[in-house]
């Protein structure tokens, strides 16, 4: 075989379908974001406006996180030794964890590197827990959750997206006394629609399922604490395993997922991504609880944050060009072609300094491909409006229809 005339072919597959994807050279600016730096390929700086990040608050830049991780690494330094189960763990892991658990009302708590790295270790590792174990997955549950139920090699059964009607079908088609388990999101980043927790928590109890539920795109944004849409509607005592990040609304880096002790000591015991991996630096998680106590008394942030939501979606709106609005804080305007997706995020960035990647396959289906535009209360009006009249004057320059589609 020719390996590297493969390489080339699989690359060249990605340019042709105009999905390529390009990693800017972005260097945010510490109590000036949204503000950047983009380094240009020909070494030019220039400054612009960051309107894809997923640092919703803006914690990433506040000074409570700052100062916890500065004085993380005086007293520990930068690295963490090692794993948790070889000289990794530490106070600030532990600590965290008792907030985390307290935040969800849970009894433990597990940090892991990421919420991708939390989603695969915990999904594959269940069906060695409950032998047998069917997991039922909505149809556009995160890759992680995806990857980790495929690892798992238990049985799997996918469910249309949302749809709890056909959940209940699959349930009932399973024998009464196999173990189940029901996974699923809160809120779906890319539409920005939610999920029926509390119908999915009602078949979960009429059919002895455990529920494993992703607050990723939630947590720090909604509920009066941040414990995400199931504290908002009050059903995190009726979810068994809670996934979050620390890396977006909370502005740092991490995952976890909260649920009873003796689930999250067989978790930990028993799941390679977590007992083979390095632990998070003492200053990451010194930072991370910062942040996440900071959440749990600051509602004017979340309450910033949709209102900020709410302006963008109705100027985008107002212009008749096609977005879905279920009422959360993701804007994505659809554009449905990904040569046109890629056009506008090119010109937006150089010709308007506004910086926001294009959604193309496989992160979305061919032909939704789409700008996801992520406001925080860090976003000035100022910056709302160049925003709206930079895609107003490109959507014309790109050909693009302006129907609002229903959502």
């Amino acid at each position: 075989m020719d390996y590297q005339a493969r390489i080339d072919s699989a690359l060249e597959a990605l340019h042709d379908e105009g999905r390529y994807r390009v990693f800017q050279n972005i260097r945010r600016k510490n109590q000036q974001f949204p503000k950047a730096v983009w380094t240009t390929t020909n070494g030019e700086e220039r400054d612009i406006t960051v309107w894809c990040g997923n640092d919703y608050l803006g914690m990433g830049q506040n000074p409570v996180v700052l100062n916890a991780m500065q004085k993380a690494i005086e007293v520990a330094g930068a690295g963490s030794g090692g794993t948790r189960n070889i000289s990794g763990n530490t106070s600030y892991h532990k600590d965290l964890e008792a907030s985390l658990a307290d935040l969800h009302g849970k009894e433990a708590a597990l940090v892991f590197t990421s919420a991708y790295n939390a989603n695969e270790a915990t999904l594959s590792v269940l069906p060695r827990l409950f032998p047998g174990l069917i997991i039922y997955s909505d149809a556009l549950n995160h890759a992680s959750m995806i990857e980790g139920i495929r690892h798992g090699f238990g049985e799997k059964r996918v469910f249309r997206h949302n749809d709890v009607a056909h959940l209940r079908e699959m349930l009932e088609q399973a024998p009464k006394d196999a173990p189940k388990l029901i996974a699923f999101e809160s809120l779906y980043s890319m539409d920005g629609d939610f999920g029926p927790i509390e119908e999915i928590c009602d078949l979960a109890d009429e059919f002895n399922a455990l529920t494993y539920i992703d607050e990723v795109h939630a947590v720090g944004l909604y509920g009066p604490r941040g414990g995400g849409i199931a504290e908002r509607d009050g059903l995190m005592d009726r979810l068994d395993m809670i996934n979050g990040t620390l890396a977006k609304a909370y502005g740092v880096m991490g995952g976890y997922v909260t649920c009873s002790a003796k689930l999250a000591d067989a978790i930990r015991s028993y799941a390679p991504g977590f007992i083979f991996t390095t632990s998070l630096a003492p200053a990451i998680a010194a930072g991370a609880l910062a942040s996440v106590e900071y959440l749990k008394i600051h509602q004017e942030l979340r309450d910033e944050h949709q209102a900020r939501a709410r302006n963008l979606k109705e100027q985008v709106k107002s212009l008749g060009m096609p977005i879905d609005d279920y009422g959360s804080h993701i804007v994505p305007v659809h554009v449905g072609d990904p040569v046109k997706c890629k056009m506008l995020s090119d010109k937006l960035l150089e010709d308007y300094g506004i910086y926001v990647q294009p959604i193309n396959f496989p992160t979305v289906p061919r032909g939704t491909e789409r700008l996801r535009f992520t406001p925080s209360p860090v976003h000035t009006d100022s910056m709302v409006r160049e925003l709206v009249v930079a895609l107003d004057e490109l959507w014309g320059h790109c050909a693009l229809n302006r129907s609002q589609m229903a959502g």
